[in-house]
């Protein structure tokens, strides 16, 4: 079987040159899959690696827009529709000036299986612009927003394709998406977008989904060794809502997280995270890190190295793909830490990943730890469909659900295929088992 798995990843950097993001994702998903297309041949024999590599749909387009200066700028626009079998495509936008189509690509196939984990009936999408939303103000990156929505409206709706937030994507984004799509199609509908206001169909939760997600993730992987949380150190990266949240969920549960980061440092705080600070910095003044360290008695600024350089006994990398390399997992495991969960989209390499689970610690991808967001979206969605609101213990309990849900299917998975413990195998064989079982049931298209 590795001969077909191998030819199949060949095939995919052949088709698609230069995208070195969406080749590591997807080397990732397929070599862990030999065992289940060694137990399950007719997967191989139906085409379905072939299949499941290729976007169904792949759109690009020009975003003109006027700055505040009246120059005109022009960006360019993604729509990566990878996989739609269970259920409309469902991803993030990302506005960030790295994004180019091998980030999406890499992005929208590992929605796929992350969907696919939460058995909510969503297929796997995703979206974005090379567009900076740093620094710009509020009427420049509205008019952005409407040059954007305008020619990605004619590709989306509630039954087709729902795009939510990512990096550079909040709550005003949303909002100035959302009004753009409601102009240009004269209809409120509400479940196009996921990670709206409270005002106008958000869901309770949505907020911190991605960061409580991902450590209630850590905690069921303690369990599984009679652990917990209670009186961990954690390190954090990222200071945006992944990480904020994150922290939030960690402290509640007995952690202490004590760093976070933005692109000119990070900060260590061996008191434990002042969080009320940081949310005052970064969701209300948008600043720095620096700007915490300023305001914050025994907090320090780091500008060289990365938060895995202190020494703790939980990670969570939360920031961005590969920033977590193979040089920093030894530093991690050096330092006695027994636990990684990835709150962000591919934060670690190869290599880092084959370090962590050759020394045995429990180790969580991306797509099953930071799967509560979207989960969330959908709650969000079902929300819009019924015309209700649930409260925010409500919302929660069912996120806490999921969450346990998406930990037992890797682990039932992960021991089906002869391979305990082992949540890379588990997340991809249950999300891919999934996926591809329906697509059989719906023939060649």
């Amino acid at each position: 079987m590795q001969d077909v798995v191998e030819k199949v990843y060949e095939q995919v950097v052949a088709r698609n040159r230069g995208e070195a993001e969406f080749h590591q994702a997807v080397r990732e998903v397929l070599e862990s899959l030999d065992p289940v297309i060694a137990k399950h041949p007719h997967y191989a024999e139906d085409g379905l690696l072939e299949r499941i590599v290729e976007p169904e749909r792949q759109i690009m387009f020009r975003v003109p827009w006027v700055d505040d200066a009246g120059q005109v700028r022009v960006n360019r626009g993604f729509r990566i529709e990878f996989n739609s079998a269970l259920g409309p495509y469902k991803g993030g936008l990302r506005f960030h000036p790295s994004v180019n189509a091998g980030i999406i690509k890499f992005l929208g196939f590992e929605q796929i299986f992350k969907n696919a984990l939460t058995g909510q009936g969503i297929g796997g999408g995703k979206g974005g612009s090379d567009f900076d939303p740093h620094g710009k103000s509020d009427a420049e990156v509205m008019r952005f927003c409407q040059s954007f929505m305008t020619e990605l409206s004619r590709h989306i709706g509630p039954d087709t394709d729902v795009p939510a937030g990512d990096i550079g994507v909040g709550g005003r984004e949303i909002g100035y998406l959302f009004g753009q799509y409601k102009r240009l199609r004269n209809s409120y509908d509400a479940g196009v977008l996921t990670g709206k206001g409270l005002a106008w169909g958000g869901s309770l939760v949505r907020t911190e989904a991605t960061g409580y997600g991902t450590v209630l993730f850590a905690q069921s992987m303690l369990a599984t060794k009679g652990d917990s949380l209670e009186g961990k150190k954690v390190a954090v990266s990222g200071a945006g809502n992944v990480a904020i949240y994150a922290i939030e969920k960690a402290q509640q549960l007995g952690a202490k997280p004590i760093t976070f980061s933005d692109s000119s440092g990070y900060v260590v705080d061996e008191a434990g995270v002042d969080l009320e600070l940081l949310k005052q910095v970064k969701e209300v003044e948008r600043g720095r890190v620096a700007d915490y360290v300023s305001r914050r008695p025994g907090a320090r600024l780091v500008t060289e190295g990365r938060p895995w350089d202190v020494p703790v006994n939980v990670a969570l990398p939360c920031a961005t793909q590969n920033e977590l390399d193979a040089d920093n997992a030894a530093t991690l495991l050096r330092n006695g830490c027994a636990v990684v969960a990835e709150g962000a989209n591919m934060p670690c390499t190869p290599e880092a990943i084959e370090a962590f689970q050759a020394a045995g610690i429990l180790y969580a991808p991306g797509k099953a730890s930071n799967a509560g967001g979207v989960a969330t979206s959908a709650l969000e969605m079902e929300q819009n469909a019924g015309r209700t609101r649930w409260d925010f213990a409500t919302a929660e309990a069912k996120l806490t659900g999921i969450m346990a849900d998406i930990h037992n299917s890797c682990v039932e998975a992960a021991e089906t295929y002869g391979r305990p413990g082992d949540y890379v195998l588990g997340a991809n064989a249950a999300g891919f088992t999934q996926v591809a079982d329906v697509m059989i049931a719906h023939g060649i298209v």
